[in-house]
């Protein structure tokens, strides 16, 4: 065995197509690339949401709304939520923490409390915002709003 002789494994060297180079290769005529049409052409290539030239989808989908970029997402918490989780934890002040701990919320979040249902407890409360209504309930039982 020496340099000479070597040869490549069997099936692992393929000779490449050689399209358009009349019947004889068998890839004359058309070239493999079918009959007509853009596809067929030179020089073609697919635009970016090109539908054979259908309406395509994002010119048929009207956009509609407005997204206000200065909106502020609060997480909302019902005083009746903090009434229960008073009782259950024997706790007299909630902050996000708490909140947070009772799986209420994420850390991320901001929290509004909400004037829904009825409070028993003196409670002191801090939040990142709160209803006219929540404050309203809070104070009459002898509790703080705190915003923070």
């Amino acid at each position: 065995m020496n340099l000479s002789n070597l040869k490549p494994a069997a099936g692992s060297i393929k000779t490449g197509k050689r399209i358009g180079r009349g019947p004889g290769s068998g890839h004359g005529g058309t070239s493999t690339r079918g009959s007509k049409g853009a596809k067929a052409r030179s020089g073609y290539s697919k635009k970016r949401g090109f539908e054979g030239g259908q309406m395509p989808l994002q010119r048929r989908v009207p956009k509609f709304g407005f997204k206000n970029v200065n909106r502020v997402e609060y997480k909302a918490i019902n005083i009746d939520t903090l009434q229960k989780l008073a009782e259950a934890k024997n706790i007299t002040a909630i902050n996000l923490d708490t909140l947070s701990e009772a799986g209420f919320i994420s850390t991320s979040q901001l929290v509004k409390i909400l004037g829904k249902g009825t409070l028993t407890a003196k409670l002191d409360i801090t939040a990142n915002a709160f209803s006219a209504s929540a404050i309203k309930a809070i104070e009459a039982v002898g509790g703080t709003a705190t915003t923070c």
